[in-house]
C-alpha cells in the first residue's frame, strides 16, 4: 500500500510537530510523511528536519524558489510518486484537517479513485468559522461547480486520499495552477479523466494557531485560474 501524508507548508512552526506525532500515532502500515516546504521564515522546515533525522519515514521537501501553494503541491505530488507511493493523502498543516479521518479515506479508496474529506454531505460540521467566510466560501463553490463542471459538493477541499493509478491519470508535471486553485485543477483534471470521486463528512475545525495564507489577492487568483482552466479546455488543449 505504502501511503505518503502530503502536507504543503508555509510559517506552520506552531503545528507541524504536533500533526506529524498525531498523524504517526494512527500506526498506520508503511506510513510516510512528506512535508513540502516553502522555506518558511519561521523555520517550519528546520522542525520536520530534525523530526527526520530520528525517523526515515519522514521526509521533508525544502524548496528555495517558485514559491506558492501549487507549485508546492505539484512537488509534493512528483515526489511522492518518485518514492513509490501506492496511496497519497494531502492535508492540510493547521489542524482544519484531523488525521482521526485517514485511516477511513485510505479504507474508502478500495471504491473510488479519490476520497475528498467534504464540508458539504450529510453528517459533516464546521466549527470556528464566521459568517462572512462561509458564505465566500459558498459563493466560490458554487462557480466552481458552475463552470467547471465538476459534481462534487466540496470543490475546495485540500483533504483527498488518491490512489497511484488516479495520480499518474491526473499527471502532476502538468499542473499549471500556482497559488490555491491547485485543489481545483486537480478535481477538474479528475473529472476530465472519469475518475471516481467520493466524498466522506469531516468535522472542519478553524486554525487556532498561526495565520491563514489565503486572503483576497489569493481567491482574485484563485477565480481567474478556474476561468482559464475552462478556457483550455474549451480550446483542446486540456482533457
Amino acid at each position: 500500500m505504502n501511503p505518503f501524508i502530503l502536507i504543503p507548508t508555509y510559517n506552520e512552526r506552531e503545528n507541524i510537530a504536533s500533526l506529524i506525532n498525531e498523524i504517526l500515532r494512527l500506526k498506520i502500515k508503511n506510513l510516510n510523511i512528506a512535508v513540502v516546504d516553502d522555506n518558511s521564515p519561521d523555520r517550519t522546515w528546520e522542525i520536520v528536519e530534525k523530526l527526520s533525522r530520528k525517523n526515515k519515514n519522514i521526509h521533508i521537501l525544502r524548496r528555495m524558489k517558485n514559491r506558492g501553494r501549487g507549485a508546492a503541491g505539484k512537488d509534493g505530488f512528483i515526489y511522492c510518486l518518485d518514492k513509490n507511493a501506492g496511496i497519497i493523502v494531502e492535508m492540510d498543516a493547521d489542524f482544519s484537517h484531523d488525521p482521526r479521518y485517514i485511516p477511513q479515506m485510505i479504507k474508502e479508496l478500495k471504491n473510488a479513485d479519490i476520497v475528498l474529506g467534504s464540508r458539504r454531505v450529510k453528517g459533516s460540521k464546521e466549527i470556528g468559522r464566521g459568517m462572512i467566510r462561509r458564505i465566500i466560501t459558498l459563493g466560490a463553490n458554487l462557480y466552481i461547480r458552475l463552470m467547471l463542471g465538476i459534481k462534487v459538493r466540496d470543490c475546495n477541499s485540500g483533504f483527498r486520499a488518491f490512489s497511484r493509478k488516479a495520480m499518474e491519470k491526473i499527471n502532476p508535471k502538468t499542473l499549471e495552477s500556482k497559488g490555491p486553485a491547485i485543489v481545483q485543477e486537480v478535481l477538474f483534471r479528475a473529472h476530465l479523466k472519469g475518475l471516481k470521486i467520493k466524498e466522506i463528512p469531516i468535522t472542519f475545525i478553524n486554525r487556532k494557531k498561526g495565520k491563514s495564507k489565503l486572503g483576497i489577492r489569493q481567491l482574485a487568483m484563485g477565480y481567474w485560474m478556474v476561468s482559464r482552466l475552462k478556457m483550455l479546455h474549451l480550446m483542446g488543449r486540456l482533457r
